[in-house]
């Protein structure tokens, strides 16, 4: 690469900066630096592109041309070099290991176990954050994350850790108002299925796609929504209703007894992995690693 094709680093920032806030004083206030200084990078950003990037719009800007390229790409940029910065920091032997998963999944399968990580080793801390959306590993600070799918995350290492097929489960006495030799491939197993209540997460699409597979007609079921899966676990040990969950999440109600598997997905189904990105691995990341996959 040769640095003298490429402007003003100061001038990017500040571009960048004010095309992402759509104003100089938003931009400046970022930066810690003043309101002038901005507009003059970008002046001095278009004479070294020759052609205008920026224009105002009402009491702010936004990029204009070749500028709306250019702002994306440098937002991709610095994104790269920031989570770059952070992946380095994280090789550090001192700080918390910081792990993103799904709040059921953390909830029902990782923190019931993971006490027994802590009492091991209790100088490694492990910082867990919940979030239901994809992390882009490559420009968050988190060090792994575990999801449920089918293993194709390009640009990031992945391990399977657990399995993830999906299972009907109730508390016992809702099931024993079943057939005990129920069986969802013919009409009547169908039948009794469909006349039972159902309890989903509002974010769980996964449950009516195994349903409808299964030949249930879903948009006829008596189904409660509810907001959280912890809700709805919560009403289905209660013997409020019929629920889908990874088998992960409910293994031990099911081991306990509180619920009941009803049906189980062939095991061919998606799994949970454990994501990271590329790059070399700490010693106290690396025992992590092994400890997860030891319990799983």
């Amino acid at each position: 690469m040769d640095w003298r094709d490429i402007p003003s680093l100061s001038a990017l920032r500040a571009f960048e900066a004010a095309a992402r806030c759509g104003s100089y004083s938003a931009a400046a206030r970022e930066l810690n630096v003043t309101h002038a200084a901005i507009a003059q990078h970008v002046r001095a950003l278009e004479a070294d592109l020759g052609q205008p990037l920026m224009e105002r719009q009402g009491r702010g800007v936004a990029p204009v041309g070749a500028g709306r390229q250019l702002a994306r790409d440098l937002a991709s940029g610095f994104a790269e070099i920031a989570a770059g910065i952070r992946h380095a920091r994280g090789l550090r032997e001192d700080g918390p290991i910081s792990l993103t998963t799904t709040q059921s999944f953390a909830e029902n399968w990782l923190m019931p176990r993971i006490a027994g990580f802590w009492a091991t080793h209790p100088g490694l801390q492990v910082s867990v954050h919940v979030d239901p959306s994809v992390v882009d590993l490559r420009r968050s600070p988190h060090h792994l994350a575990i999801r449920y799918g089918q293993g194709d995350w390009p640009g990031l290492e992945v391990e399977r850790l657990t399995d993830a097929r999906s299972v009907i489960v109730g508390a016992p006495a809702l099931a024993r108002r079943l057939p005990p030799d129920l069986d969802a491939t013919t009409g009547a197993g169908r039948t009794a299925l469909a006349d039972m209540p159902w309890l989903a997460d509002a974010h769980y699409a996964e449950m009516f796609a195994w349903l409808d597979a299964l030949g249930l007609e879903t948009p006829a079921l008596n189904v409660s929504e509810l907001e959280t899966n912890a809700m709805v676990l919560a009403a289905c040990r209660a013997g409020a209703g019929l629920s889908v969950q990874p088998h992960a999440v409910v293994e031990a109600d099911i081991a306990a007894g509180r619920l009941q598997v009803i049906v189980a997905q062939p095991e061919s189904g998606p799994d949970y992995f454990i994501l990271r990105p590329p790059g070399p691995v700490s010693d106290r990341l690396r025992l992590f690693l092994r400890w997860l996959k030891s319990v799983a």
